[in-house]
């Protein structure tokens, strides 16, 4: 670590949970984030932030106005631009130390099989259950912790899936693929503007709690916000033993 890390990353450094071993940890770390818009952007930020070595960015999307109500990494001179390129340019002016990998491709089975590997931790900040489950299967598959959050109108909702034990839940044993849940989009029913910050924000700093080894994850609990109300409620999830996805790889 140089003079310039230890000035910058001085008020993790003081942290006893963190400290110059966690800060190093999280230096050394490589990060998966999949979706570059309104959660993918406070998460993306606080990652850089923070010096999380090594980030790739995927997200097939291009920026546009509608986007800039509430997705931060982008602004009016980044429309129509890969939303990857527009969040890497925003981290690199934050932190030039920080490897970014800006990826603007579809995030399909055979990509997760490539990229998950390499990844430390995934945070999934997609907006729809197909990708999602994508991103599910390939974690489970390379026993990678996922961080998954959602936002939509004025509910949020955030949860660790961590199936490296064979103990916890993952996303599908709470959402089963097979059950048909429907998406519900931003573009038709609207989000508050705030929501995707906190949300991201909890979903970057879970990410970053796994990669330093501190504190307890949310694995094994689902956080849900009623932002009308600022209130927030916790339900214990339960590995489902004959889960689709999982079941597999941790038979009970």
């Amino acid at each position: 670590m140089t003079d310039d890390d230890l000035l910058r990353y001085s008020r993790h450094l003081l942290l006893d949970e963190i400290g110059i071993e966690g800060q190093q940890r999280l230096l050394d770390s490589r990060a998966l984030v999949i979706g570059a818009g309104g959660l993918g952007s406070p998460v993306a930020l606080y990652l850089a932030s923070a010096g999380v070595g090594t980030i790739t960015l995927l997200d097939h999307d291009t920026v546009s106005l509608t986007n800039l109500q509430r997705q931060i990494a982008h602004d009016m001179a980044s429309l129509g631009q890969p939303k990857v390129a527009s969040a890497a340019a925003r981290m690199a002016a934050l932190n030039p130390a920080v490897r970014v990998r800006a990826l603007p491709q579809q995030a399909d089975a055979a990509l997760l099989d490539a990229e998950v590997p390499l990844a430390d931790v995934v945070i999934d900040c997609t907006d729809n259950f197909a990708t999602r489950h994508l991103v599910n299967a390939a974690c489970v598959r390379h026993a990678r912790p996922l961080v998954s959050g959602a936002a939509i109108g004025f509910d949020g909702q955030i949860s660790v899936y961590d199936s490296r034990t064979g103990t916890q839940p993952c996303y599908a044993c709470l959402f089963p693929p097979e059950s048909g849940f429907e998406d519900v989009a931003c573009s038709t029913m609207g989000v508050f503007a705030p929501l995707v910050g906190i949300v991201g924000s909890l979903q970057a700093a879970e990410a970053l709690k796994l990669l330093a080894g501190i504190g307890e994850p949310l694995a094994g609990r689902l956080l849900m916000l009623d932002g009308r109300r600022m209130q927030w409620s916790e339900i214990g999830l339960q590995r489902d033993p004959g889960c689709s996805v999982c079941g597999h790889h941790h038979p009970a």
